[in-house]
């Protein structure tokens, strides 16, 4: 298969690149490294420095014979989309409308959307199923979930076959401990320096974590499974924040002590999407539990 991995460059996408190219796949990364990182690209994958906005993206599909898409460019920032909704709705959603206008134009046959946890908002119930009501509690949220409609409807009209995911809390390596870092690199990246990390609350507030390497074989097994299906991809678990010190405490060889401050207004406080559709539908498991992905992320991060 040729691919064409929007985002390529970034912590998800690049790993899926590299999953994708282990698998004997040809590659195309779509990438403007607003975020991403030129050291993340494969040298095996082609690479297009482009905005998934600009009109030039359409040459990307001229000189390849793209039969799957693989969509993670986005603004992923919840406190940007918050001060800018604009530039987070023309990134998310107009970047979207016009990547599957060329998806469109050149017949491709499959598209894989990432989408959120963040559609949910704060749940109803736990865990939150494909069914829970939709509320988003930020720009972002509302701009991941805008295009699967998007995605639905191009199906419905021009037989666009699709899989949308929805991630839960994602880490692994390469994930970015600034700016816009999940709670675990930030973790590992300051304790490494034998920093005592700062939890903003009591600790008790629960995540559903799921390792990057388990996101890419959802992805992997996507491109010939789960046609036109939407699902949530997560390890269905619920581990606390101190529960996230604790272990990693037991993999480094010292132990740090956790710094709390104020809890921060607008913070879920519990948190875990059910896994049973894609189990089902792809025949996806997740590999890696909390602790054993940690040891993983800390070997990676400690080279």
């Amino acid at each position: 298969m040729e691919v064409l991995v929007t985002g390529g460059a970034g912590f998800i996408g690049s790993n899926i690149v590299d999953g994708l190219i282990e698998e004997d796949h040809k590659v195309i990364v779509v990438d403007n490294l607003s975020s991403g990182k030129e050291e993340n690209l494969n040298e095996k994958a082609e690479f297009y420095e482009l905005d998934i906005r600009d009109q030039d993206l359409k040459k990307v599909f001229e000189e390849n014979n793209i039969s799957h898409v693989i969509h993670h460019a986005a603004q992923i920032d919840v406190q940007h989309s918050i001060k800018d909704p604009l530039f987070d709705a023309q990134y998310n959603i107009l970047g979207t409308i016009n990547l599957l206008e060329i998806v469109k134009e050149y017949e491709v046959e499959k598209i894989i959307y990432a989408s959120s946890a963040a559609v949910y908002g704060e749940p109803d119930y736990l865990p939150v199923d494909e069914e829970h009501p939709i509320k988003a509690m930020s720009p972002y949220g509302i701009s991941k979930h805008t295009p699967e409609h998007y995605i639905k409807m191009y199906n419905e009209l021009y037989n666009l076959k699709y899989t949308i995911f929805r991630y839960s809390n994602v880490y692994g390596p390469r994930q970015d401990p600034k700016g816009e870092g999940g709670v675990v690199s930030i973790f590992v990246d300051k304790m490494l320096a034998e920093e005592r990390p700062v939890i903003f609350g009591d600790g008790q507030q629960t995540r559903d974590f799921i390792h990057v390497y388990d996101i890419v074989k959802a992805n992997l097994l996507a491109l010939e499974k789960g046609y036109n299906i939407l699902v949530n991809i997560s390890t269905e678990s619920r581990d606390s924040v101190n529960d996230l010190v604790n272990y990693l405490n037991e993999i480094l060889p010292y132990s740090l002590e956790a710094i709390n401050e104020e809890a921060r207004k607008g913070d879920i406080l519990h948190s875990s999407l059910a896994n049973g559709k894609a189990k089902e539908l792809l025949g996806w498991i997740p590999d890696y539990d909390l602790r054993a992905g940690l040891e993983q992320t800390v070997e990676y991060y400690s080279k």
